[in-house]
């Protein structure tokens, strides 16, 4: 089984750049605005561009298994995590989660309120999710989120993707970015975009942001403390 790792260097993508008017070039680069997003409106997500993905015509041509995680920044903060997912890089058969409890991502407390499923406001959110690449307690691939954007906003899209690459055995570019504001240690929400590689798009293309939100709950997006709406 082949797994290659390539961890890019701290261009950590976070829309605080393109607020600011100055946006730090990437490869294959997801260029989005705040200004562009409507507010959170009792939708988990929203289509960008069409649910049209940023990937190049080079990037599209990539037929080879690999996972990216940029570094963290100087706050501690994820930045853009890419991958070509293959059925190298899933997890095996049989194959267990592994703890990630130790990660504590910025913006992190452990707190509950009887309106979220589960009780706890926040998960360690994958970026890239286990069932695709198996990734534990990678740091670079855990960020704050909360309850509803890990089960309504980025589970159905990572299902998506690692059904199409069982069935298939075709790749699928899939990139996630998370979005911050300012210095913010939590994120507003996260760009995912995806391509079936093999079939040119036909079996999986989106791009879509999902809102780091909880419906019954205001948070401090600076700090991730959180109160009762």
């Amino acid at each position: 089984m082949r797994k290659l790792t390539r961890a890019f260097a701290p261009i950590v993508f976070v829309l605080s750049l393109l607020l600011s008017g100055c946006a730090l070039p990437m490869p294959s680069s997801s260029m989005v605005s705040m200004d562009d997003l409507p507010a959170y409106s009792d939708s988990a997500y929203v289509e960008i561009d069409g649910n049209q993905p940023f990937f190049t015509d080079a990037d599209k041509q990539e037929t080879g298994s690999f996972e990216e995680y940029s570094d963290l920044d100087y706050l501690g903060r994820c930045g853009t995590a890419y991958a070509n997912v293959g059925q190298d890089l899933m997890p095996a058969d049989g194959e267990k989660r592994g703890s990630i409890g130790q990660v504590k991502p910025t913006g992190w407390h452990t707190v509950k309120y009887d309106c979220v499923d589960g009780k706890y406001l926040y998960n360690r959110c994958h970026l890239i999710g286990w069932q695709l690449t198996a990734e534990n307690a990678n740091k670079q691939n855990l960020i704050t989120g909360t309850r509803y954007l890990n089960i309504e906003g980025m589970l159905p899209f990572e299902n998506m993707v690692a059904d199409y690459v069982k069935e298939t055995g075709n790749h699928v570019l899939y990139r996630v970015t998370p979005v911050f504001e300012g210095s913010n240690l939590v994120a507003s929400g996260v760009q995912m975009e995806a391509w079936s590689v093999e079939d040119d798009g036909e079996g999986i293309c989106f791009n879509v942001y999902c809102y780091n939100v909880q419906p019954g709950v205001e948070i401090d997006y600076a700090t991730g403390e959180s109160q009762a709406a």
